[in-house]
């Protein structure tokens, strides 16, 4: 039997994913992806998968972090996005970080190679045609206008939409390690053994209050009037509106110096400390951790070099900003990520309000095996609740933290899954939790939880035939 394509539009973190699970269930899938014809905003290459914002993939423990089961979920998934990540894995701490190129090389290399995988490089401006009956729409924050303003029209729904700011890139010649040194937060290991995968840049009370007064009076990017009313995303801030907030509130962000000892000068604690990740496997480019912003690049190289070891910094990229578009998930979309007056197109990554790249990756792959699934004559539901993907399908299609007239984009957390009771609330010692110790024994449970329900979903996956 011959199989129609599915049709998936848009080549990130989520069409890249979809595109893989919809080939390994043995159906033909066509990518359409406009870079290589259209660039956007944010995006510098037209390889598939290209990370914008940061290269880190953020905690890699699921053990109790829930970032970390979703990782592990994809991979018992067969997932190509975190698969390809370990491979091109760069040192981060606890975090799983990756070299930039040689991920989206090799993420463009694997689809291009799968014999049931079309790539067709142009811009879909609208609606696609009737023709095709099942379609991924994953096109990310970064929509096109023409198919976002079709969505619209078809829709009548207002897009929701914000702000998202990128931090600068270092070449790590230019860092001056008389001054910062080699460090993790509290010396804890990354996925590799390494505890020292940050570099630390500290600052003193006065030396960090001149930085502060610099931020806040340096000129930024003016706003087009579209743009004016687009508010930020909260996780994603840039550094200068952290400032604005309160003088307190960079060092209790990403400026925090706990964890950390200085290690040209052990007896004196830094007032406030910026950090720098390496950013590619070679390891000459580091980025500056939680540094993203809409500063004028002239102001920025000014200013950054300001940072104690900075003062001599060359820049392989400044930051910048770029305006985001989400889709009203809640109402616009069932629980099969199909949007509910269209049932042909499914949405998948961040424009379906989930935030991050892992968070994106995940809901491509589950609408890839939805898609799959439904073309190959079998009903699948989405994972359950307990599940980080399913807590995040639960959240963008109306769960108990999404409506439609509050919904916002949203990270994976443990907010996002039901509460569970059968936990230790009792240490080795036999007296009972409290504060953080309790709150981590709850998560264990939950992370716990959240695979076995998982692997259950996953083996009774092909077994359920269509009705």
């Amino acid at each position: 039997m011959t199989l129609k394509p599915i049709h998936v539009i848009g080549g990130g973190m989520a069409g890249s994913e979809a595109s893989w699970q919809i080939a390994q269930a043995g159906v033909p899938v066509i990518l359409h992806e406009m870079r290589g014809t259209r660039g956007t905003e944010a995006h510098q290459t037209d390889k598939l998968a290209e990370l914008v914002c940061s290269n880190s993939f953020r905690s890699d423990d699921h053990t109790s972090n829930a970032v970390g089961v979703l990782h592990e979920e994809m991979r018992r998934a067969n997932g190509l996005i975190i698969s390809t990540a370990k491979v091109h894995q760069v040192p981060a701490g606890s975090a799983l970080a990756v070299d930039r190129e040689g991920f989206a090389e090799a993420v463009t290399a694997k689809l291009e190679a799968h014999p049931l995988v079309t790539i067709v490089r142009e811009e879909v401006a609208g609606i696609p045609p009737q023709d095709w009956d099942s379609v991924i729409v994953a096109t990310g924050p970064l929509t096109s206008i023409a198919l976002a303003e079709a969505v619209r029209a078809h829709t009548g729904e207002t897009d929701l939409a914000f702000f998202d700011a990128i931090a600068p890139i270092v070449y790590v010649d230019s860092v001056d390690m008389s001054k910062a040194w080699r460090q993790s937060r509290y010396d804890k290991a990354g996925p590799g053994g390494d505890t020292a995968a940050y570099i630390n840049c500290p600052m003193t009370q006065e030396e960090y209050n001149r930085f502060l007064d610099a931020l806040i009076a340096a000129p930024k990017t003016e706003f087009k009037d579209w743009e004016k009313n687009t508010p930020y995303f909260e996780g994603c801030l840039p550094i200068e509106v952290m400032a604005e907030r309160g003088r307190e509130t960079l060092r209790f962000g990403p400026m925090k110096p706990i964890g950390l000892t200085n290690a040209h000068n052990p007896a004196v604690k830094a007032y406030a400390v910026v950090q720098l990740r390496q950013d590619n496997a070679l390891g000459t480019l580091w980025n500056m951790v939680g540094f993203q912003t809409k500063l004028k690049h002239g102001a920025q190289a000014e200013i950054f070099r300001m940072i104690p070891g900075l003062e001599k910094a060359e820049f392989a990229r400044l930051g910048g900003i770029h305006r985001n578009t989400f889709l009203n998930s809640p109402k616009l979309l069932d629980r099969q990520l199909r949007m509910k007056t269209m049932p042909r197109l499914r949405f998948a990554g961040q424009v379906t309000g989930v935030e991050g790249y892992v968070e994106s990756a995940a809901m491509g792959l589950l609408a890839g095996r939805l898609a799959a699934a439904e073309r190959l004559g079998r009903r699948l539901e989405a994972p359950p609740a307990t599940t980080a993907m399913g807590a995040l399908v639960n959240h963008i299609t109306g769960g108990h933290l999404a409506a439609g007239q509050t919904f916002q984009p949203m990270n994976v957390n443990f907010g996002l899954f039901p509460d569970i009771e059968d936990y230790s609330k009792t240490g080795p010692d036999g007296k009972r939790l409290r504060g953080k110790d309790k709150g981590k024994s709850k998560k264990m449970a939950q992370a716990i939880r959240a695979l076995e329900d998982f692997d259950v979903w996953l083996a009774g996956e092909v077994l359920v035939a269509a009705e």
